[in-house]
């Protein structure tokens, strides 16, 4: 555990968030920068969302019953109901040793019965929307709670009434991600190799397998022959896709999943793939350009949404799932990569749309809420064993400012 930021006093966070990389990213993005500034943080998740990849050592991981509802069967309805109330239950528990100064949630049917808890025992709340859409769960505590924060300039079913508890923060990325946005983009001229990474979400998109191959193929063969391709697919698909390439002669790197994605976009000249909140916000923080296709049934069409501000810039193009063939994929690659200039235009165009400052912003407004300083003195000097307590606190104590 870091130690405490000179001039602050250390607090408790719980994050609450789904179990998906989307909720999860940004929750560890902030954990890691409070954590930085001496905070204790815990995060309250599903199954999924304690056995992800890339959680922090540092980061106790609390599993409750989401009690999702959904579907028409009543059955249903009051088995998901019994998940929120033992959900809730489970949080106060867990509150009243941990006694949090805020809960942040990230939305997900996990964050629900967190953020139900947090009401009941007058907890203060903040939720990060890392979509353009607001999430369902988001939806339902939007008028409830403190602060709302989000990744985009524009966030759908956001009622305007709420505007003065919104906060434009950007979408926080992981600290390796982060650290290439003042790289250079790649070197790219008239006879250099042209770099493209291909990802479809945590497994690959069927769909991209299908396509893409045939497109580049289609490229002129002044392009085609520059090609290099790094893709993700799924398990079911690679060998096919690999045949794909092989009879095209298109040299391709292919796995189901890359441990080091961080440097893989850093070699990249082009992305080809979803619109997730968490692909946008790492695309634009590095600054590449990108060709989006949208999965068609995302919740709200929210990844359709996403995509706006980056097209409105000139950072990507969007082509929507029924219009994703190989010809059109081909005449849109052509268009962005047939001149340098021109795909290092949209490189800087992506870049501008890019919210480097977003886990930072983010936890700065976490702070804004909660007990006055002295109180978190007063807590802490509660909290400590006796032997050394005392003068612990008051070291504390000298370093909050006059009231």
């Amino acid at each position: 555990m870091s130690s405490a930021v000179s001039g602050s006093v250390s607090r408790h966070y719980v994050l609450a968030a789904g179990g998906t990389g989307g909720h999860l990213i940004p929750a560890f993005a902030l954990a890691a920068e409070l954590d930085r500034r001496g905070h204790h943080v815990a995060l309250i998740t599903d199954e999924r969302g304690a056995a992800i990849p890339g959680k922090p050592d540092y980061l106790p991981a609390h599993v409750l019953p989401q009690g999702r509802i959904a579907g028409k069967n009543p059955l249903n309805w009051l088995k998901g109901f019994k998940g929120i109330l033992s959900g809730r239950a489970m949080a106060l528990r867990l509150f009243e040793s941990f006694e949090p100064t805020a809960v942040v949630g990230f939305g997900g049917y996990p964050a629900l019965p967190t953020m139900l808890a947090a009401r009941s025992a007058k907890i203060p709340t903040v939720l990060h929307e890392q979509n353009s859409v607001l999430g369902r769960v988001n939806r339902y505590f939007a008028g409830k709670v403190n602060a709302i924060a989000t990744a985009f300039a524009q966030v759908d079913r956001l009622d305007p009434k709420l505007a003065e508890k919104v906060t434009l923060v950007g979408n926080p990325v992981r600290e390796e991600v982060l650290a290439l946005r003042d790289a250079p983009f790649p070197e790219f001229g008239e006879d250099s190799l042209l770099r493209i990474l291909v990802t479809g979400g945590s497994q690959g998109a069927r769909v991209l397998s299908e396509v893409v191959p045939d497109g580049l193929a289609m490229l002129p063969p002044a392009l085609c022959s520059r090609l290099q391709v790094i893709q993700q697919c799924r398990p079911e698909d690679i060998d096919a896709v690999r045949a794909r390439y092989a009879g095209h002669g298109i040299p391709a790197e292919l796995a189901t999943y890359f441990e080091d994605m961080a440097e893989r976009l850093a070699g990249a000249h082009l992305f080809i793939g979803r619109s997730g909140a968490s692909t946008i916000a790492e695309l634009t923080a590095v600054g590449r350009p990108a060709i989006l296709i949208p999965l068609p049934i995302a919740t709200d069409d929210h990844q359709a949404a996403n995509t706006r501000e980056i097209v409105a810039a000139g950072g990507a193009r969007a082509i929507r799932q029924e219009s994703f063939t190989a010809t059109m994929l081909a005449k849109q690659i052509q268009a962005m990569a047939q001149h340098p200039e021109t795909l290092a235009n949209a490189a800087h165009a992506s870049w501008n749309c890019g919210y480097p400052n977003a886990a930072s912003d983010l936890a700065d407004l976490v702070e804004s809420f909660g007990a006055a300083p002295i109180m978190d003195v007063i807590r802490l000097e509660k909290a400590m064993p006796a032997k050394g307590g005392e003068a612990l606190a008051k070291s504390q104590l000298a370093k909050v400012p006059a009231q």
